[in-house]
Formats: C-alpha cells, structure tokens, sequence
C-alpha cells in the first residue's frame, strides 16, 4: 500500500478539535477497557474507570468511547468518526 493511502486511511482531516477532550481510541480486554484521551492542553493521557483528567472524572468506558463526570454533569465522548 502506498503512503499515501496508508495516510489517507488513518486520518480524518478535522476530526480532533483544538482545546478539547477527545478519545483517540479504546483497548484492553472487555472487562477493563482502557482508553487514550487527548487532553484540551493537547496532552494525550491513557486512563480507566475513576481516572481524574484536567476535565473531569472518567465514570465509563465502553467500545464507543467514554463518560466523562464534569461540573456534576455526565458526558458521553465518542471516538471521532465511529
């Protein structure tokens, strides 16, 4: 496969905001599932159930994204373009 391709098929132009929490992806096995968080300060931070990020705190993940508790509200933050 050509670079190109490969580039092409691994990237979505605009998919992660700047300044904001997103789920770059979601890994371990189903009943400890991990995820990687890039952070609004462009930190990318691995974390689990009861994780504090800058944001908040993660209450779940799943095979869609996470939870994330904020200001005593609940937010559900999906992996971009799933």
């Amino acid at each position: 496969m050509a670079n190109s391709t490969v580039k092409s098929a691994a990237t979505q132009s605009g998919a992660l905001k700047k300044n904001s929490v997103s789920v770059l992806g979601i890994f371990g096995p189903k009943a400890d599932l991990q995820a990687l968080m890039r952070l609004s300060s462009g930190r990318v931070k691995k974390v689990k159930p009861g994780s504090r990020v800058a944001s908040g705190k993660v209450i779940a993940i799943d095979e869609d994204g996470i939870v994330l508790r904020q200001s005593g509200q609940n937010r559900r933050i999906g992996i971009p373009g799933s």
